[in-house]
């Protein structure tokens, strides 16, 4: 059984549907993964899409995501650093990845968010592989 995950932020448009994207092409094949965001948006950042295109991860599927589409009980929510209060999740493991919101800025800025998410991801990866993310 595949372990149950959502990236939620507040509009789902740059760095959970990143950390989507990543956590599906590292380890899709012992996670479920979702992203979601707590208010409505048009769309992801273009910009967004485009730096992962750059490491060879194809995010063109992707949509701004509202919670309603992410299942009702996790095992791991992680929020981004937007401040958004989530509704009670059920989930085993919560945490808050506290990343500064590159929307707006030049795609260096992109860049950087991406770089450190996927640093999260690989962390929480092996976290999850080796049984201690929930100790």
């Amino acid at each position: 059984m595949k372990t149950v995950i959502a990236f939620v932020c507040t509009h789902n448009s740059c760095r959970s549907i990143m950390a989507e994207g990543l956590m599906k092409h590292l380890a899709g094949d012992i996670f479920d993964v979702y992203s979601a965001g707590t208010e409505n948006y048009p769309a992801p950042k273009p910009l967004a899409i485009e730096v992962m295109e750059d490491i060879g991860i194809d995010m063109s599927y992707s949509t701004s995501k509202l919670l309603d589409k992410i299942p009702g009980k996790l095992d791991i929510l992680i929020t981004m650093g937007c401040g958004v209060e989530c509704p009670y999740i059920p989930t085993k493991y919560r945490n808050d990845w506290e990343l500064d919101d590159p929307s707006g800025g030049p795609k260096s800025d992109f860049v950087i968010t991406r770089d450190l998410i996927k640093q999260k991801v690989f962390k929480l990866i092996k976290e999850v592989k080796n049984g201690t993310l929930y100790k």
